[in-house]
């Protein structure tokens, strides 16, 4: 895992020629990644290269309008993604929640819902980096909320404003409606991370809102991160898109702007 280049001669001792085809590991520097390509000539198997084309014309050729959805627990996750695709959408649909640290700096009460306070700074920093640009973020204005995290919970609409004794686990159905109006209307789109605990199905209807308007969209769709890629296949939408990624941690750092050492490394023979 740390690249050991000894290591990485030994394995390319075994073969003639190198072909990365593992697009979910092409994000570590590890020895079998991008260690045999210095050693072997080497090349991009058909998955990696689909892979490739795909975030290729999202983030660099992308038909406008581009919206991306950012879903998932925490803000910190996903802060250079943010960060990195304010300076190329047209809107950011957050949800998920990291919502609630963003409406937590907006001074919105969020009750017992996943708030990262030392968050609150940068949050209000993309917020106004996304009003400076003219990029639409937009976070939920409605929640479905419970008094505890669990399956049997009994679950509730609520507006904004989140009662103390309550979490939101999902985003509402005004939410719901906004976004898939949004979805519909782009002609990209990329979503990485659920808009609540989709895993149960009290708090699945605002990730299934998103998947189904991902589905309908006439635009070019794609998307990435382990939880989207599960919900797209609960949902039983994998035919409706147009890529599925199949590297979580690879796909995220591909939206954070970053260069993959596995994908960086091919040709590169010493």
């Amino acid at each position: 895992t740390k690249g050991d280049p000894a290591l990485a001669r030994a394995f390319a001792d075994l073969g003639d020629v190198f072909v990365n085809d593992a697009f979910g590991a092409s994000h570590r520097a590890h020895a079998s990644v991008s260690g045999i390509a210095a050693y072997l000539p080497s090349a991009a198997g058909l998955l990696l290269e689909a892979e490739v084309q795909a975030f290729d014309r999202v983030l660099n050729q992308p038909a406008r309008p581009f919206v991306a959805i950012l879903g998932g627990a925490k803000v910190s996750d996903k802060l250079s993604v943010i960060e990195n695709l304010l300076d190329k959408v047209d809107a950011l649909l957050v949800g998920g929640g990291m919502a609630y640290t963003f409406l937590a700096a907006q001074g919105h009460s969020v009750g017992k819902s996943l708030v990262e306070l030392d968050r609150l700074d940068t949050c209000k920093q993309a917020l106004a980096k996304a009003a400076a640009k003219g990029v639409q973020l937009m976070l939920p204005s409605d929640h479905v909320v419970a008094d505890r995290f669990a399956a049997d919970a009994h679950a509730e609409v609520c507006g904004i404003d989140i009662p103390a004794d309550r979490m939101a686990l999902d985003i509402g159905p005004k939410t719901q409606a906004r976004y898939a109006e949004a979805i519909e209307a782009a002609h990209t789109v990329v979503w990485n991370g659920p808009m609540g605990v989709f895993e149960m199905e009290a708090f699945r209807a605002g990730t299934a809102a998103v998947g189904h308007a991902l589905g309908r969209a006439q635009g070019y769709t794609v998307v990435g991160g382990g939880d989207s890629v599960a919900a797209i296949a609960l949902l039983g939408l994998e035919s409706a898109v147009d890529h599925i990624s199949t590297g979580g941690g690879a796909s995220l750092e591909l939206l954070e702007g970053k260069v993959l050492p596995g994908i960086a490394a091919l040709g590169q023979v010493h």
